[in-house]
């Protein structure tokens, strides 16, 4: 039980982490310079190449150990 609450948890958190990817990162894939910076006029924000990295292990890691966990919890 304890198991599939964890699992359901980070899957829930593997969905923020993609939305986080999409807009800091995926969004604005086109727009990144030599130096792996974006500059939105309208807003005022620099966006990083490097945020993309980061935010797609994030998703991967907690997409991975949520399958984990779910796989083990349905296996018993």
């Amino acid at each position: 039980m304890f198991r599939s609450f964890v699992a359901l948890a980070l899957l829930g958190l593997a969905g923020l982490f993609a939305c986080l990817y999409y807009s800091q990162y995926f969004i604005w894939r086109d727009c990144f310079n030599e130096m792996g910076r974006c500059h939105d006029a309208e807003t005022g924000v620099v966006y990083h190449e490097q945020a993309g990295a980061a935010w797609l292990l994030l998703v991967i890691l907690t997409l991975g150990v949520a399958l984990f966990l779910a796989w083990r919890s349905i296996k018993r």
